[in-house]
């Protein structure tokens, strides 16, 4: 346990968001994501765990994740098939969660996409989220260097 960041951050998640650079994608997926298959597709090779809401491992990633300015489809939530306008309320919750760290609207990315998007993450973590339609998608920002 380490002062100041979320236990529910293990090691391999920490490393691997910290290993991160400006631009590379970290995918946060719900229990009946594809997660190990396409995790052994991104940089990292291999799926990470977080049993936990969707919400609640969002908000433990983006206590230290920052998330991309620079781009539009920073924040990105899978679109429920045939309905791509449709908010569910798992994604209103972690959308709550971006908006907290003063992150953008998450766009809607189509599903097939969304899996294509994800192979070429960095990363993906898999977590406890059991309600459909639970997968993110992060592109990681910048932290500015300190003033002085």
């Amino acid at each position: 346990m380490l002062k100041g960041i979320s236990p529910i951050l293990n090691a391999d998640v920490l490393y691997a968001i910290r290993a991160m650079g400006h631009g590379d994608d970290l995918i946060i997926a719900d229990t009946n994501f594809p997660s190990d298959s396409i995790a052994r597709e991104t940089v990292l090779g291999r799926v990470l765990r977080i049993d936990r809401p969707a919400a609640e491992v969002v908000q433990a990633v983006l206590s230290l994740y920052p998330i991309d300015t620079f781009v539009d489809d920073a924040a990105a939530r899978m679109e429920v098939v045939g309905e791509p306008d449709t908010i569910l309320p798992v994604m209103e919750g972690v959308q709550a969660e971006v908006s907290a760290v003063g992150g953008p609207a998450m766009i809607g990315v189509e599903r097939y996409a969304f899996y294509e998007r994800a192979k070429d993450a960095y990363a993906v973590i898999q977590t406890g989220e059991r309600r459909f339609y639970g997968c993110f998608a992060f592109r990681k920002g910048v932290v500015p260097p300190d003033e002085g």
